[in-house]
């Protein structure tokens, strides 16, 4: 795991929408909209859209599209991987 996932990670033990990781983080959107793709990949972290109560799969053909506009949550593994390094 990498400083930044890392770093993003400790934001999200609650569901945080992308602007405000945006915002908490200082990384550019295209940065930011990267590193969340690979914890995405690695199944560390959940996305939601077009609400907070609505899980939506990781789909890689779809998710630069909506990226900026979702939320996003830690998973368990994710969790448990941040706590533990």
């Amino acid at each position: 795991m990498t400083d930044p996932e890392f770093d993003l990670l400790d934001e999200l033990y609650f569901v945080t929408p992308f602007r405000t990781l945006l915002e908490k983080t200082g990384l550019p959107v295209a940065e930011l909209r990267e590193q969340l793709r690979s914890l995405l990949e690695q199944g560390l972290i959940r996305s939601y859209w077009p609400d907070p109560d609505t899980e939506l799969a990781y789909e890689p053909t779809s998710y630069g599209a909506i990226a900026t506009d979702a939320s996003f949550l830690a998973s368990k593994e994710g969790l448990l991987r941040h706590n533990t390094r």
